[in-house]
């Protein structure tokens, strides 16, 4: 198995434009992609993604900052997790991929996907 990688921060705003702003000046950069509401920086094999904040409907993923680490075999790890105490949430397909949610004790949220 290769090593996981982390490959997404996800940053929820009320304020796309001016966080989509600040991090252009702190990075550098100039968005890869854009649309209302959604903006992305690709960092290498990572990318920062920042969301306008919403409600997420009934059977949505929570829509609240997160970092996101890709893996292989996320069915049998997401399983190995489960056995061993963990609340996950997933894996289920989404329209960017297979997924997986639980958060660390401090009440972060982690995607595995």
């Amino acid at each position: 198995m290769t090593a996981p990688r982390l490959t997404e921060i996800a940053l929820f705003t009320g304020d796309v434009d001016g966080l989509t702003s600040f991090y252009a000046r702190v990075l550098g950069l100039e968005p890869s992609e854009r649309s209302s509401g959604y903006v992305v920086f690709a960092l290498g094999e990572l990318v920062l993604r920042i969301h306008a904040s919403v409600e997420p409907a009934p059977g949505d993923p929570p829509a609240e900052d997160h970092v996101a680490f890709s893996l292989d075999g996320l069915d049998a790890h997401a399983a190995s997790l489960a056995a061993a105490g963990l609340e996950l949430d997933g894996p289920r397909d989404l329209p960017w991929g297979r997924s997986a949610y639980l958060r660390d004790p401090d009440g972060r949220l982690v995607e595995l996907t």
